[in-house]
C-alpha cells in the first residue's frame, strides 16, 4: 500500500494529510495557539470529589477543571502501607480536597465537557513509550508476529531500570536493539525534568508539555511504511530534516520539500476530499450512499442501496452493497475522526456468516488506525457496534459550527475556517498577478479577520505576498468568496480602494464602541471602517462627521453639526 504524508504550513495553520493509495484518510489541523494539549502533564490541585460518580475534578491552571475518574486514580506511595483494596475503595479514600497531584491530560476539553486526566504518566518516544510507576514491558498488539515480539521484550527487559514501565510501539519492529536503547536514555532524560518539576513552583502549573505537530508527525507517522513526506515550506523542511537525524536518520531522503506553483493540497485533492467529508451524504462508485448523523457522544451510519441494483438477487446485492460499504466507511471514520460510540445501520443481511465477512473487512480496513477501535458485533436489532477512543475534534468541530439560521439543525464553515480558505485563494490569485498592489471585494465578516486587529493580520499576508492589499468589505458577496477587484500600482489601487478622502463629510450610523476606547464610535461605509471620535454615545444612530485622517484599513473621523 502506498502511503504518502503532506504538511501544508499557512501563515496561521499548520495542516497533515495521510494519504493511502492516493486517498486521504486522515486529516489535522493545528493553529500556534491552539496547540494540542492532549499528553501535558500538570500539577494541580483537587477541587471537587465526588462521592456519588466516584471522580474528582482537579484544577490544572485551564478554563475548565478537569474531570479524573476513580480507574485513572493511581495510589500515592504513602498509601502503599495501608494495603487499599482498589475494587472496594471509594474515591475519598484516594483524594481530599486540596490535595496536590500530578495528572495527565489524555482527552482535551470538548464543547461543554472539560478535560479528562489520569495520574498514570505516559511518555511517548519514537519506539518507546516509559510509564513511570509500574514495573512491566508491553509490545504493541500491531506486531503480530512472535517471534519478533519476543526479540523486542528481550531487547528491552535487559536495558529497562527496575520500577519502570516501557510499552513496545509498533515503530519498533525490525529496529536494532541500539537504536531502542538510544529512545530510553531520551525517555529517560525528559522523565528526570519532569520529576524536578513536581514538587517546585506553583500549584497548578503545566510541568511538561508535548511537541507540536510537526515534531508528533515525525515522531508518530514516519515509518517504513511512508513513501514520502512532503513540506511545502522550506524552514518547516529544514527543521523536519533536523528532527528526522535524531528519530529516524534512515528515512531522511524520503521527506522531501515542494515547491510547485499549484499548492500542495489542492496538487492531490485534498481540499476537496475534507469538503466531501464534511457532507451529511457519501455517494459510492456503484451507486449506493452512506448518511453520517454526528452527536457529541455517539455516530451513526446509515447505509443505502441507492441506485445501486445489483445483477443477480436481493440477497447478493444487500451483501455487495454492504461490502462495498464497508471500505468507505472504514476511510470515513478516519478522516471524520469519528470518535465515542458508532452505530452503522447496514442493509439487513440474511445469514450470519455474510455479518462475520463484514466485520471481518471491517477490522481490517481499521487495522491501519491508530486511535484504538472496538468492534463489538452486531445487536439484537441487526446493528453494527463499536467504539473508538476520542482524543481530539472530530473534523466536524474543526471546520463547522451550529448554523444561526437553522438554529443547530445544519452546520457551515467557521469563520475562522472561512478566512484561512479566503488566505489560500489569494495566495493562489496572486500568483499569477505581477502588480505590485491588488484590491480585493470579500463578505465583510471575513474582511474583519483578513485585516485583523490594526491591521497585523493584513500585513502578514502582505509580507508572505511581498504586495500591497487592500481588502474591501462588500455585503453582496458570500462569505466564501474572493473577488479581485482590480490590481495596478499602490497609489492607483488606493485611489479606487478608499471610499472616502481627507475634508469628506459624510453621513454615517455609528455600529459600535471602538475596541480600544469606548469613547470613540465605529462606522462603516462600504465595508471600509471609519472611526469617529467622541461618537460612542451614539450607537445605532446616523451622524454627520468629517474625514480627518486617511489610512489603508480606516479612517479618523469627528462629529460635525
Amino acid at each position: 500500500m502506498t502511503k504518502e504524508i503532506l504538511i501544508n504550513i499557512g501563515i496561521d495553520e499548520t495542516r497533515l494529510a495521510i494519504l493511502e493509495e492516493g486517498v486521504l484518510v486522515e486529516f489535522a489541523v493545528e493553529h500556534p495557539d491552539e496547540q494540542r494539549r492532549a499528553g501535558n502533564i500538570y500539577r494541580g490541585r483537587v477541587e471537587n470529589v465526588l462521592p456519588g460518580m466516584q471522580a474528582a475534578f482537579v484544577d490544572i491552571g485551564e478554563e475548565k477543571n478537569a474531570f479524573l475518574y476513580i480507574d485513572d486514580v493511581i495510589p500515592r506511595e504513602s498509601d502503599s502501607d495501608t494495603a487499599i483494596d482498589l475494587k472496594n475503595c471509594s474515591i475519598q479514600d484516594l483524594l481530599h480536597e486540596g490535595q496536590e497531584i500530578v495528572v495527565q491530560m489524555i482527552k482535551e476539553p470538548i464543547g461543554t465537557k472539560g478535560p479528562r486526566v489520569v495520574t498514570q504518566i505516559t511518555i511517548p518516544g519514537r519506539y518507546l513509550v516509559l510509564v513511570p510507576a509500574v514495573d512491566y514491558v508491553g509490545v504493541s498488539r500491531r506486531i503480530v508476529d512472535e517471534s519478533e515480539r519476543e526479540r523486542l521484550k528481550n531487547i528491552v527487559t535487559k536495558f529497562k531500570k527496575s520500577g519502570i514501565g516501557l510499552i513496545v510501539r509498533t515503530a519498533a519492529e525490525e529496529v536494532e536493539a541500539a537504536e531502542l536503547q538510544s529512545d530510553f536514555e531520551f525517555l529517560i532524560k525528559v522523565w528526570e525534568k519532569i520529576k524536578r518539576k513536581i514538587t517546585k513552583g506553583p500549584c497548578p502549573s503545566l510541568i511538561y508539555q508535548d511537541h507540536d505537530l510537526l515534531y508528533r508527525i515525525l515522531r508518530d507517522y514516519l515509518g517504513k511504511e511512508v513513501e514520502r513526506l512532503v513540506i511545502d515550506d522550506s524552514e518547516a523542511y529544514f527543521k523536519a530534516l533536523e528532527i528526522v537525524k535524531t528519530l529516524a536518520p534512515s528515512l531522511r531522503n524520503r521527506v522531501q520539500l515542494y515547491t510547485g506553483e499549484i499548492p500542495l493540497f489542492k496538487l492531490y485533492s485534498v481540499e476537496s476530499q475534507v469538503e466531501r467529508a464534511l457532507c451529511k451524504k457519501v455517494w459510492l462508485d456503484c451507486g449506493a450512499y452512506l448518511i453520517f448523523d454526528q452527536t457529541e457522544a455517539l455516530s451513526v451510519i446509515d447505509v443505502n442501496t441507492g441506485k445501486f441494483t445489483g445483477s443477480t438477487s436481493l440477497e447478493d446485492t444487500v451483501f455487495q452493497t454492504n461490502l462495498m460499504a464497508v471500505k468507505e466507511i472504514g476511510r470515513q471514520i478516519r478522516l471524520r475522526n469519528l470518535a465515542g460510540i458508532i452505530i452503522i445501520d447496514f442493509i439487513d443481511m440474511s445469514s450470519d456468516s455474510q455479518r462475520d465477512k463484514v466485520i471481518a473487512l471491517l477490522e481490517k480496513e481499521l487495522s491501519h488506525d491508530k486511535t484504538k477501535v472496538n468492534i463489538l458485533g452486531f445487536t439484537s436489532l441487526g446493528l453494527l457496534e463499536l467504539t473508538r477512543k476520542k482524543v481530539r475534534q472530530s473534523l466536524r468541530e474543526i471546520f463547522q459550527t451550529e448554523c444561526e439560521c437553522c438554529d443547530g439543525t445544519g452546520y457551515t464553515l467557521t469563520l475562522e475556517s472561512l478566512s484561512n480558505k479566503a488566505v489560500r485563494a489569494i495566495l493562489q490569485m496572486a500568483r499569477d498577478i505581477n502588480d505590485e498592489a491588488l484590491l480585493l471585494g470579500v463578505n465583510p465578516q471575513i474582511a474583519s479577520l483578513l485585516i485583523g486587529p490594526g491591521g497585523t493580520n493584513q500585513e502578514k499576508l502582505e509580507r508572505r505576498l511581498n504586495k500591497t492589499l487592500f481588502i474591501k468589505g462588500q455585503e453582496s458577496l458570500e462569505k466564501d468568496q474572493v473577488r479581485l477587484l482590480a490590481s495596478g500600482t499602490k497609489e492607483e489601487i488606493m485611489a479606487l480602494a478608499l471610499p472616502v478622502k481627507e475634508g469628506d463629510e459624510v453621513e454615517i450610523k455609528i455600529v459600535e464602541h471602538h475596541i480600544t476606547n469606548p469613547g470613540d464610535g465605529i462606522g462603516r461605509i462600504e465595508g471600509y471602517v471609519v472611526d469617529v471620535e467622541g461618537a460612542g454615545a451614539f450607537i445605532g444612530k446616523k451622524i454627520k462627521a468629517a474625514i480627518t485622517k486617511t489610512f489603508k484599513t480606516y479612517a479618523k473621523a469627528r462629529i460635525i453639526g
